[in-house]
């Protein structure tokens, strides 16, 4: 009976789902409602974040387990997601996309992302590179590539990482050489979610001299002589997508296939991926969101000494903790989608940040689900375990790209660095108000100095503004008593 109960997903989720669009019956909210995730939307928003839960529910989480243990690359889910326009959520609509805003598109994603973290974040990454040929490209380039790529006949990889550069992109050394109306590829590309599976690969190569400004993007069609790939990497999560080494052995592409101008390469990359880490964190949203509703289900289920879990005062207080995380985590994506969406100068910043802080914590929120579930939690019977593994790569891809930014364009100097260092260790570790003051005192002169002599005077409020959002909590017995209230 609790193995039934807790581990399948198709009916907590549609629970779930009909629990975003009932109102409070009484005076405390539940769960449900405390951490919905339709607040704030309009109704145009709300529609398709239903459409997208439906699908999550339907077609994504019941096959979950079986993707993820078998290694499936689910095709036909996806071509169906594409058919509800999943497949092109922020490509123009002449070419088959649907036109939406950033913050549409992370609504989608988080939906979707409780039924399948692993494929929802490949969809991400494809609609990453339709958006790139369609932003950077020529007519004949987007209307060539675009409407096969929107409807998920075809499918796109992205190729920056290398083996010897990662964090490091600009130092990329795969080369394209002009050889008559040709660019002659060679090198190779790491970790390539879709290698070998996709049909269009959204290739970073160096056409001219060293650093960024000698780097072009350049499309590589499968079956392109020259072009091969490594074997399929064996990974702790996203087993759904497979991931392998894009080779490229004196491999002869049109230069018709170039995307923008010739060096344009790492200005359309950096460009793709704002967006794209407000998608992975979007991912990471849906991952933490179902965790949370496993972990109510489950504690309201199981019993110990003769009394249901949730009535034990410890695990309300790591339930709420959870649901306040989860919150934040989501109210700081929306505003950097937002802030990108409207092109604001502090939108790369705001990308990198919300990425940085909703992945890691939309982990931890992860992680405390699976230990709230116990020995239960280690089994792959239940899909908390899933949901961990899946969200623990996000952390990783394009994390110390994100922590390098955010530290050249925030703090810019050591001095800086230490001070906003001790005040993020203090502000992520529970503790006594009186030990705050002395680190709180020096991020206020931390802030200050930097409001005074460097230009990014907005930016450091808004660090400021998140970080004492999150020190100032509400308090933990407030919020358990509102979430552990049944459905």
């Amino acid at each position: 009976m609790l193995r039934r109960g807790c581990w399948s997903l198709g009916r907590p989720l549609i629970c779930l789902r009909g629990g975003l669009q009932a109102p409070a019956q009484s005076g405390r909210r539940s769960l449900v409602s405390c951490i919905d995730p339709s607040m704030g939307l309009n109704e145009e928003q709300k529609e398709f974040q239903k459409v997208a839960f439906d699908f999550a529910a339907q077609e994504m989480a019941p096959h979950m387990a079986e993707w993820d243990q078998k290694e499936l690359f689910p095709v036909d889910a996806m071509r169906k997601a594409a058919q509800l326009g999943f497949g092109g959520v922020y490509v123009r609509t002449d070419v088959g996309g649907s036109g939406l805003s950033r913050l549409d598109t992370s609504v989608i994603f988080e939906a979707l992302a409780t039924g399948c973290t692993s494929t929802t974040a490949y969809i991400s990454i494809h609609n990453m590179c339709v958006w790139m040929i369609d932003t950077f490209g020529n007519e004949e380039q987007r209307y060539k590539y675009c409407p096969p790529l929107c409807t998920m006949e075809k499918f796109a990889s992205y190729c920056l990482t290398e083996p010897g550069s990662g964090s490091d992109a600009a130092s990329l050394l795969t080369s394209a050489k002009q050889q008559g109306d040709h660019y002659i590829l060679n090198g190779s590309k790491a970790f390539i979610s879709g290698g070998g599976e996709s049909d269009v690969y959204v290739v970073m190569c160096r056409t001219g001299g060293p650093g960024p400004k000698g780097i072009s993007c350049i499309v590589v069609e499968k079956g392109t002589p020259g072009l091969s790939f490594g074997k399929k990497e064996k990974k702790v999560g996203w087993n759904s997508q497979p991931t392998r080494a894009v080779i490229f052995e004196d491999c002869a592409v049109p230069m018709a296939n170039r995307i923008g101008d010739e060096g344009q390469g790492f200005i359309i990359a950096m460009k793709g991926l704002n967006g794209g880490r407000i998608n992975v964190a979007s991912c990471s949203l849906g991952a933490a969101h179902a965790s949370v509703i496993l972990t109510r289900d489950y504690l309201n289920v199981r019993k110990q000494f003769g009394e249901p879990l949730a009535s034990n005062q410890y695990l309300q207080f790591k339930l709420a903790d959870m649901a306040t995380r989860l919150v934040a985590s989501r109210l700081m994506i929306r505003s950097a989608a937002v802030a990108l969406q409207e092109e604001r100068e502090d939108a790369v910043a705001l990308c990198s940040m919300a990425k940085l802080f909703a992945t890691d914590e939309c982990f931890a929120i992860c992680n405390q689900a699976l230990q709230m579930h116990g020995g239960y939690g280690y089994l792959k019977d239940y899909a908390v375990q899933q949901y961990v593994r899946d969200s623990r790569v996000h952390q990783i891809l394009e994390g110390k790209n994100c922590q390098r930014l955010f530290s050249r364009m925030v703090i810019g100097s050591p001095l800086s660095l230490a001070c906003l260092s001790l005040c993020w260790l203090v502000l992520r570790v529970p503790s006594d108000p009186v030990c705050l003051l002395p680190s709180s005192f020096l991020f206020f002169l931390t802030l200050l100095w930097k409001c005074f002599l460097m230009p990014y005077k907005s930016t450091i409020l808004g660090v400021r503004r998140l970080c004492f959002v999150t020190r100032n909590k509400l308090s933990n017995h407030s919020i358990s008593t509102l979430f552990l209230c049944k459905l």
